[in-house]
């Protein structure tokens, strides 16, 4: 079985529990939503060049690069056949901390039991995605303390439907929370001032850190 790979690279982690570290990246092609805010558009498009690989060549090119944080991205991961026996190779090296990023629409709960599942970074898209009615609320059920729920946000909207899923769901409670802006869109003192008017102490604010070291348009960093 081979997996089609868009992108493989080294470089830091620019949002997460990880942000700011080293992290090796394998970038799949083709996902199953089109966000408005997409920043990877290009790796969904159906005659995007990919390079054909192997879970074993996977495991070979991550080992290779000594790094030991892996972010699997997309695209959409998850939807990639056979993605569960990729996950269950590079689980098995407890010397790597594996990182897998989906968008909150396929269950998590068809990949609960594989033998160590990564850290699942998970999106819920918001109203400015016009792609909310694709999520897939039962995720949140599935997500612990070493998961990461992101809420993109991109309008004063988008923040308050955030804020109503968070107090209904508890999630604070159960999952590490962040707040990622939409690049140049709504000013990040807005959301800082939003935050500390509803009381979002448990949830992180955190830019794309790859998007200030780098031009935003940079591909493979």
């Amino acid at each position: 079985m081979k997996y089609n790979v868009v992108e493989r690279f080294t470089s830091i982690n620019g949002e997460g529990m990880k942000a700011g570290q080293l992290a090796v990246f394998i970038r799949f092609a083709g996902c199953n939503l089109r966000c408005t805010y997409c920043d990877t558009m290009w790796a969904n498009d159906k005659d995007v060049a990919y390079e054909p690989m192997t879970a074993e060549e996977i495991y070979d090119y991550i080992k290779g690069t000594g790094i030991v944080n892996v972010t699997i991205t997309g695209g959409e991961p998850l939807i990639q056949a056979g993605v569960d026996k990729l996950l269950e190779l590079l689980s098995g090296d407890e010397s790597l901390y594996v990182e897998i990023e989906t968008n909150g629409s396929v269950p998590l709960k068809d990949f609960m039991d594989l033998t160590n599942p990564p850290s699942f970074t998970m999106d819920y898209k918001l109203p400015s995605s016009e792609m909310e009615n694709g999520m897939e609320k039962e995720n949140f059920s599935y997500l612990t303390e070493k998961d990461t729920l992101k809420f993109v946000v991109g309008t004063m909207e988008d923040l308050e439907r955030a804020d109503e899923l968070i107090r209904e769901h508890r999630l604070t409670d159960t999952t590490n929370v962040y707040f990622s802006p939409v690049y140049g869109e709504l000013p990040y003192e807005a959301i800082v001032d939003f935050m500390k008017e509803r009381n979002l102490g448990g949830v992180t604010f955190q830019l794309q850190l790859h998007k200030f070291v780098w031009n935003p348009e940079e591909r493979s960093v």
